[in-house]
């Protein structure tokens, strides 16, 4: 961006551009270089534009008392040069933060025309795509989670395409998995599950490993008694072993994953139930 506004304040004052006859206002600017995409030519060809538009609106020259009175290129000017207007969107400031929790919060909430819309908002003001790609990989984590786990796949297959293809095709793109996490079952189960998880770990629960779970392939394993009594699952008629796995004052006393009944997630209820059966819990 730095680099753009630096050709068109170049071509304000080139003799080969507008020779100094135009004052470029910093909205103005500021508008050209979001609209360019990083492209210097587009930049040049708006400016160019812009100072058509300006002089058609103040003609250039000016009363006796002011011969070669330069003409202002206002935000205006260029929001009409270029047909687009200014998108009231600061990259580093709250409206970068707002908009970015709006998107978020709209597929949180399967909102897709809202979450299309906020998407809209932050590429029309040249956010980095590449941002709005991790925020969606996070959604499609821990907002959609096993509700739909191939949300995830496209998030990040998308994270990975924009970086490779950049703009404007990447707004495809960016799309596709925007409206994937708005329209997919909803599960935050995961995203409890590992809070919960560390919270325990945090408050120092979570004694020693069961010694039938420790690693018994370095010197002095066996000796210890790790990795004695470990039944292997595979060798189990439905593939689960009924052993302890959570340390012992954990066990009996643990549920970080409770599956939902939306979605994909709602056939993992049944199975987790399942499980929890055979292994005694």
């Amino acid at each position: 961006d730095e680099d753009i506004a630096g050709v068109l304040d170049a071509a304000v004052t080139d003799e080969r551009g507008l020779a100094g006859a135009f004052v470029l206002d910093d909205e103005a600017r500021e508008h050209l270089v979001r609209i360019s995409g990083g492209d210097a030519r587009r930049a040049l060809t708006s400016l160019e534009a812009a100072a058509g538009v300006a002089t058609d609106d103040q003609p250039i020259g000016g009363d006796d008392d002011a011969p070669g009175q330069q003409v202002r290129i206002t935000l205006k000017h260029s929001e009409q040069a270029v047909a687009q207007a200014a998108v009231r969107y600061d990259r580093t400031g709250d409206q970068h933060y707002d908009v970015a929790s709006a998107l978020i919060k709209s597929m949180r909430g399967s909102d897709v025309d809202a979450a299309l819309h906020y998407l809209a908002r932050m590429l029309e003001a040249g956010e980095d795509p590449r941002f709005i790609a991790r925020r969606i990989v996070i959604a499609a984590s821990e907002d959609v989670g096993m509700g739909d786990p191939t949300a995830l796949q496209t998030a990040v297959a998308a994270m990975h395409a924009v970086a490779q293809i950049g703009m404007p095709e990447a707004r495809i793109i960016l799309a596709q998995a925007v409206v994937h996490n708005a329209l997919a079952p909803k599960s935050n189960a995961a995203y409890l599950g590992i809070n919960e998880a560390i919270a325990d770990v945090r408050a120092g629960r979570g004694g020693p490993v069961p010694a039938h779970l420790r690693g018994s392939g370095y010197a002095g394993a066996a000796r210890l008694g790790h990795g004695k009594g470990y039944v292997y699952s595979h060798d189990e008629p439905d593939g689960i072993a009924r052993q302890t796995y959570l340390p012992d004052d954990l066990a009996g006393t643990t549920d970080y994953y409770r599956p939902t009944d939306r979605g994909f997630e709602s056939r993992l209820q049944e199975r987790w139930r399942w499980i929890k059966e055979r292994l005694g819990r």
